[in-house]
């Protein structure tokens, strides 16, 4: 079964965006980056790609699921979407106008993401937000949080409120940067 992974880079106070759903506050450049373009490929968008010339492999990712402000905040994006070479899906019940390569849905998330997983690929990239997130919280399987050391105050959480159910998280890789970036992988124990 294929798992549901949230890559997502995050504040050290717990913010993915800043209030108005950028994140040009996070580190753009240093060593992590060049990690990110040699190992996360997959995760790097089509204007992105097409500057670096670089091709993914899909061994990673060959899905990516976001919610309207994730989606968004990419600004204008090519007729292929933000993420071209992925299978893309926008969850919204509210708003329409999106690339012919993008399905936007307005289904039950958690619905979505069990038959995704019952399907043949490799695994499926929660790229944000946190509302959706949070909706998914009991179907991620796998976080990766590229913890930049910046403080923003206020913004975007990483996970939206939820009632309360903790959820155990198991440390199974870390790495730190020279740009200060560290980088947790977490496996969800159910």
């Amino acid at each position: 079964m294929r798992e549901l992974v949230y890559y997502v880079a995050v504040s050290l106070d717990g913010y993915i965006a800043a209030p108005d759903d950028t994140f040009s506050d996070f580190p753009m450049q240093g060593d992590h980056i060049d990690m990110i373009l040699r190992d996360y490929t997959d995760t790097i968008p089509t204007l992105g790609l097409r500057a670096t010339g670089l091709t993914p492999d899909l061994s990673r990712f060959d899905t990516v699921l976001m919610g309207w402000n994730t989606y968004r905040a990419g600004g204008v994006h090519p007729p292929e979407g933000p993420y071209g070479h992925l299978r893309q899906y926008v969850f919204s019940r509210n708003h329409s106008g999106v690339e012919p390569a993008v399905t936007l849905t307005g289904e039950d998330p958690v619905a979505v993401v069990r038959k995704l997983k019952h399907e043949s690929g490799s695994s499926i990239w929660l790229a944000g937000g946190g509302i959706l997130a949070s909706t998914l919280v009991n179907d991620i399987d796998r976080l990766i949080l590229k913890v930049n050391p910046i403080l923003l105050g206020s913004g975007k959480p990483l996970f939206a409120e939820r009632a309360y159910s903790p959820l155990q998280g198991r440390l199974v890789a870390s790495a730190s940067y020279e740009s200060g970036v560290v980088v947790n992988e977490y496996t969800v124990d159910r």
